[in-house]
């Protein structure tokens, strides 16, 4: 009876966690629904495991000491080898929270929950992911201390950009390497540890770049490099003055043209990706192929970025590049696909064959 009773509270964990998902990232959804059992549910529990560090790096309306010690609660709520528990964190963190957050702050209110929904998992998924997931909570305790005096967020330099970008999204690339190097070749292996880094900072570069506005006004956080920023005659906290548009359009561009240098080996990570495990070429082909739309994009109209609407690509161009990925048509090659994103809308391209 109790294995039954724990069986179906472990079913309702997952069943939360997937409904919660699609209301914190809409990529990520996407990806958690291309993906195939038991892949998804390690995905979907361990982006929600990051989002709780990524939200609480994000509130403007905790003090940076307390989000610090928020964080290193959380990690050690993580570790299996310290005393600390779940509930500790969840008791540090209530008084912190909004009344109406939205679903980021829902997933932080209910931690314990996607705890439960980690601890579920297969033993081996659960030793793939955690260090990661503890190196990217400890990376945002590390830049919430660094930056402590500003309140927010001001990178520097593009290497301190590309240091961020590591802790942010280059952890989240290590999990799903670790994860699809479990019955992998060792040549694959070799190959997707070589190429994930690259993977990851393409796509969080292109995040960087189209979310400008909504960082600064709805976080204090600045993330263009106050370095590039300051050769065109722009101080980081004049980033959405409109007076400044151009020049800091022109910086946009620059922090895409730095993420356009990880394309390449990004495709190639894809390529040695193997299918195992629930795991699909669509769940990262279609974010990949996302990026590269947006970048194109941001090159035609980075002033966009910082008004209101923003830089997005066209939920028709979105539904025909996951499309593509349906069903066994013959689909065009990869390189191909990205070729043509990086064109023109895929709809249109789509439309045209």
């Amino acid at each position: 009876m109790w294995t039954m009773i724990a069986d179906a509270r472990t079913d309702t964990e997952r069943e939360w966690c997937h409904e919660t998902l699609d209301g914190t990232s809409r990529t990520f959804a996407i990806t958690v629904d291309l993906l195939e059992e038991p892949m998804a549910t390690q995905i979907c529990v361990s982006y929600l495991l990051c989002r709780v560090a990524d939200t609480i790096e994000d509130a403007g309306h905790i003090p940076p000491e307390t989000q610090s010690m928020l964080l290193r609660t959380y990690d050690r709520a993580l570790d299996p080898d310290d005393d600390l528990d779940i509930g500790a964190f969840e008791r540090a963190i209530e008084p912190w929270l909004p009344e109406d957050g939205g679903e980021d702050w829902r997933v932080v209110a209910n931690a314990p929950r996607v705890v439960r929904a980690f601890e579920a998992l297969a033993p081996d998924a659960r030793a793939a992911v955690l260090n990661p997931i503890r190196e990217l909570v400890a990376g945002m305790a590390l830049f919430v201390e660094r930056h402590a005096d500003t309140e927010g967020l001001r990178i520097e330099t593009v290497a301190e950009l590309e240091e961020y970008c590591w802790y942010a999204a280059g952890t989240v690339g290590t999990l799903v390497t670790n994860l699809l190097a479990r019955d992998a070749a060792p040549e694959r292996v070799s190959e997707l540890r070589e190429t994930d880094r690259a993977f990851s900072l393409l796509l969080q570069l292109v995040n960087v770049a189209k979310d400008v506005s909504d960082d600064y006004r709805a976080e204090n956080n600045v993330y263009l490099p106050a370095a590039w920023l300051r050769e065109e005659g722009v101080e980081p906290e004049g980033v959405c003055e409109p007076e400044n548009t151009t020049a800091v359009a022109g910086v946009i561009r620059r922090v895409a043209g730095r993420a356009g240098v990880y394309a390449d080996d990004a495709r190639r990570y894809l390529d040695a990706a193997p299918e195992t495990n629930g795991n699909t070429l669509a769940a990262w082909a279609v974010p990949y192929l996302l990026a590269l739309g947006t970048l194109r994009e941001l090159d035609a109209r980075a002033e966009d970025v910082l008004r209101e609407g923003g830089v997005k690509i066209p939920r028709a161009e979105v539904l025909a590049i996951v499309g593509q990925f349906a069903g066994e048509s013959n689909r065009p090659s990869l390189e191909e696909l990205a070729t043509d994103v990086a064109q023109q809308p895929y709809h249109r391209v789509a439309n045209d064959t």
